[in-house]
């Protein structure tokens, strides 16, 4: 049981998605836009993809929880970023990331 926890641990998800080539650390600036940790490039939520998304619970809190969303921007960059749930969830992740899923569910029905 032991190893199942320890496969969905956070840095062990993210220790394989940077394998996977998932080495970009992403945040959401102020403004609304996705940039890299070092704020050299940004995207909109019509330049970014979400591959795929792992939750995570806190050990001795069940309101300790998160979210590690795997992304693709529109010029190849990857990488990850991360948010809390609850109360203590950035705001302005969250608003970025329903709008890039709102996007993607748009194109989707564009394409019927």
């Amino acid at each position: 049981m032991s190893d199942k926890v320890e496969e969905r641990s956070m840095v062990n998800v993210t220790n394989r998605l940077f394998k996977d080539g998932y080495k970009t650390d992403f945040k959401v600036t102020d403004e609304g836009k996705l940039t890299t940790m070092d704020s050299k490039e940004t995207f909109g939520p019509d330049q970014v993809r979400i591959v795929d998304h792992y939750r995570f619970e806190g050990q001795s809190n069940p309101d300790d929880m998160s979210i590690l969303y795997a992304l693709e921007t529109t010029s190849g960059l990857k990488g990850t970023i991360s948010n809390s749930y609850g109360p203590y969830a950035d705001e302005n992740v969250d608003t970025f990331l329903k709008q890039v899923e709102d996007l993607g569910k748009n194109l989707d029905k564009d394409d019927k």
